[in-house]
């Protein structure tokens, strides 16, 4: 205990002994060990604008991604074979999709530098901690901003805009813009003709 104080009479405590150490089949193990390697060694040291190389491997691990998708050489993905992109969908530099459970994002997305898209957690009412494989979806014409948090379960809406650093752990309306910690509407977004 942090404050060394004995745990409270009656009330069952967290037990990560008690956790699952393999939470995954053998063969998803298996998978996701040949997909790092390739990440480290075909996609991290790839051209930036080597975007077909990139979709290719993506696609070959399960990805379901157009040609007009883009991905960066520091962009991570856990697990491709749970990844739908959208058509001109792009996600920047250091974006970290945790998708432990299916994520989508749609048509002319845009997902920022260094955005955390967290699709795993535990379940913390049960003292073993088991693992939660949570699916995000972000809709069409959405601008996810640099550095923001979107936690599992969590639907983006299309047209909507999540600012820097934000953290979204509910769902976001259509054509709003959140923000703060926790994210909260701040206004509409209006969108003119370029």
């Amino acid at each position: 205990m942090a404050n060394g104080s004995p745990p409270t009479k009656g009330l069952v405590n967290q037990e990560l002994d008690q956790a699952a150490s393999r939470p995954y089949t053998n063969r998803e193990y298996a998978k996701r060990l040949a997909w790092e390697w390739v990440q480290r060694l075909l996609i991290r040291p790839s051209p930036r604008r080597a975007y077909r190389w990139r979709l290719f491997w993506l696609r070959l691990f399960g990805a379901t991604a157009p040609a007009t998708a883009r991905t960066r050489p520091t962009t991570r993905v856990m697990h491709p074979w749970l990844l739908t992109l959208g058509e001109h969908a792009s996600l920047g530099d250091h974006v970290f999709a945790y998708n432990l459970g299916p994520l989508r994002i749609g048509d002319h997305t845009l997902v920022s530098q260094d955005v955390n898209l967290c699709g795993g957690t535990h379940d913390y009412t049960i003292s073993n901690l088991p693992l939660i494989r949570s699916e995000i979806t972000i809709g069409s014409g959405v601008w996810v901003c640099a550095e923001a948090f979107i936690g599992p379960g969590v639907t983006i809406h299309d047209n909507a805009l999540v600012a820097a650093r934000s953290v979204v752990v509910k769902d976001v309306p259509v054509n709003a813009i959140v923000a703060g910690n926790p994210a909260r509407v701040v206004k509409q977004r209006v969108i003119r003709s370029a």
